[in-house]
């Protein structure tokens, strides 16, 4: 099983010891990002052990290549690669690159693939953002798909397979789910997918604050409201006072507070910061690429002489350099949301169509 602490029953089960409870002949477990225990920070993981739970071999898969992949695959001896990730919903978030790798490995040894469904957070009608480049095509995004896609693991599993021409995964569906709906409507236990997505609201936010770890501005990691905060030592109240003339357009649903913080790790460690929190008042009204895009406007217009784009890191998360390219040129943030609406509803009514395993009703 490729899992980490999020796969759970609603009972709070781990999926591992349901399946083991149930004599399913479990061999091994794969670790993604943040590792099975989900102990690891970002760009980190957990070194292969045996898991002390269950006894069982844990093999770390994080940002291997698919021929070494394989190569643990056959190693474990197994028929079947369970997959049960809690995805977030967004492009870049690496449990989907995860998924696209092991489909490409079992393939190469002949293991089956099955993925244990589970919602999307961000629910399955919205779609936005760019759709990725294939030159721009990394761990951070194999497929051209938009950063909000609006689909389950086992729908981008199907969509992937398809892309790579292997075969598609088994599907463990969903039972009930609408489409319509943001996670908290399941009534689901929230297991925070990554140590710094702790809540639904964070995770909501995180599709557009997390362009911003491709600056030199701090999306609050080492802080307790990750991508909620925005902040650098070089920011002033103004900020946050330019977000909320900003508020009425692209922050719908969130209002705007001035905030300071100290980050106990990652960018600016010790060192307080000056920015904004990014209060969610109305989550179904909330489009987290528009407040990305709003808050990078903010920033560019106010402290173009601060702020700083690592630019590979920056246009991969993006999926091309056009929204780099976009703000260094001066545009508004409306015109780039514009740009960006046309390919996404291509992708929405077209190219996801075919692997969809849900219905969708209303607007992309």
């Amino acid at each position: 099983m490729l899992t980490h602490p999020a796969a759970i029953t609603s009972d709070g089960r781990h999926a591992a010891h349901a399946l083991l409870e149930a004599d399913t002949d479990l061999r091994a477990l794969f670790g993604p990002e943040h590792g099975v225990l989900g102990t690891a920070q970002a760009g980190e993981t957990e070194a292969a052990a045996t898991d002390s739970s269950t006894g069982l071999p844990v093999y770390d898969t994080y940002n291997h290549s698919v021929e070494h992949l394989s190569g643990m695959l056959a190693e474990s001896r197994i028929d079947v690669l369970a997959v049960d990730l809690q995805n977030v919903g967004a492009r870049f978030f690496t449990y989907e690159s995860s998924l696209y790798d092991a489909l490409a490995a079992a393939a190469l040894v002949g293991v089956r693939v099955c993925v244990l469904d589970r919602p999307n957070p961000l629910g399955g009608r919205a779609v936005a953002g760019p759709v990725l480049e294939e030159a721009y095509a990394s761990f951070v995004g194999r497929a051209p798909i938009p950063v909000r896609h609006g689909m389950t693991m086992a729908e981008l599993g199907r969509l992937f397979a398809a892309r790579l021409g292997v075969e598609a995964p088994d599907v463990v569906p969903l039972a009930g789910w609408n489409a319509a709906e943001l996670f908290p409507a399941t009534a689901l236990p929230w297991v925070p997918p990554s140590p710094n997505l702790p809540t639904p609201i964070s995770a909501l936010i995180y599709p557009g604050t997390c362009f911003l770890e491709g600056t030199n501005v701090s999306v609050g990691r080492g802080t307790t409201t990750p991508f909620e905060l925005v902040g650098a030592p070089w920011l002033d109240r103004g900020f946050a006072e330019r977000l909320r003339a900003a508020a009425p357009a692209g922050l719908a649903g969130i209002t705007v507070r001035e905030a300071y913080a100290t980050p106990a790790f990652d960018r600016y460690a010790g060192q307080q910061i000056c920015g904004a929190q990014l209060h969610v008042t109305d989550p179904d009204a909330v489009d987290p690429l528009a407040v990305g895009v709003t808050v990078l406007c903010a920033l560019r217009d106010g402290w173009l002489g601060r702020l700083r784009f690592r630019d590979e890191h920056f246009d991969l998360l993006a999926g091309s350099d056009g929204l780099r390219t976009a703000l260094n040129r001066g545009s508004s943030a409306e015109e780039i949301l514009e740009s960006w609406r046309a390919p996404a509803l291509r992708f929405a009514e077209v190219e996801r169509e075919p692997y969809l395993l849900y219905p969708r009703d209303g607007e992309y």
